[in-house]
């Protein structure tokens, strides 16, 4: 089975990507929806959280304090912190997927982070996948999809990485600047590569 890491910045269409896999039924987990999902349910992530940033960072009924904790973490300047936090206990999570997806017959596995090559995870993967969009797309499919300003859309962008620097890095760069379907074709026919890969390749 190969683990393939897939990334790219906002707007890139690296969630579109993950669909066309899924739907050719490669198991797929979403880092940042996974971690946020932690911060809920796993009760000693909670205890860490509180121990670091207060009680605040929940409300009374259990939920995450998204407001205060990006006033806490992100505009505080403490991103690295709460990340060392969150990461071990996704890369458990993870790790436990995967072995499931190894059970399960799976020949592909994917997980996608933005964070993919700039906080050790590749180490887990067999393939990184980047899916490359021009910035100016990106910022009009984020401003169309979440009703936001382009300057926030660039704000959000100019605090994620560079990935123009971080491109080589990925053994696959997956450029996002076709007509439209142009990704999916491109997603499936990826797929179909990696798929016969791992055919060959022996358990892990």
């Amino acid at each position: 089975m190969l683990h393939v890491g897939v990334t790219g910045g906002i707007g890139s269409g690296k969630t579109t990507f993950l669909q066309v896999w899924e739907r050719l039924g490669v198991p797929v987990v979403y880092a940042d929806d996974m971690a946020k999902q932690l911060m809920v349910t796993d009760q000693d992530l909670k205890n860490q959280v509180i121990r670091t940033f207060g009680v605040r960072s929940y409300h009374t009924d259990g939920s995450l304090n998204r407001d205060f904790l990006a006033e806490a973490a992100f505009k505080a300047g403490r991103v690295e912190e709460l990340n060392r936090i969150v990461h071990p206990a996704v890369y458990r999570e993870l790790d436990m997927q995967k072995k499931k997806a190894l059970r399960d017959g799976a020949r592909l596995f994917a997980h996608e982070s933005a964070l993919l090559l700039t906080s050790g995870s590749p180490v887990m993967c067999d393939v990184v996948v980047m899916v490359a969009c021009p910035e100016a797309e990106r910022i009009r499919r984020v401003s169309a999809r979440d009703g936001s300003s382009p300057e926030s859309v660039q704000n959000r962008i100019r605090k994620q990485p560079d990935f123009d620097l971080l491109a080589e890095k990925a053994d696959f760069l997956v450029r996002n600047d076709g007509p439209p379907g142009s990704l999916e074709y491109k997603a499936e026919a990826l797929y179909r590569e990696l798929h016969e890969r791992a055919a060959g390749t022996k358990e892990r």
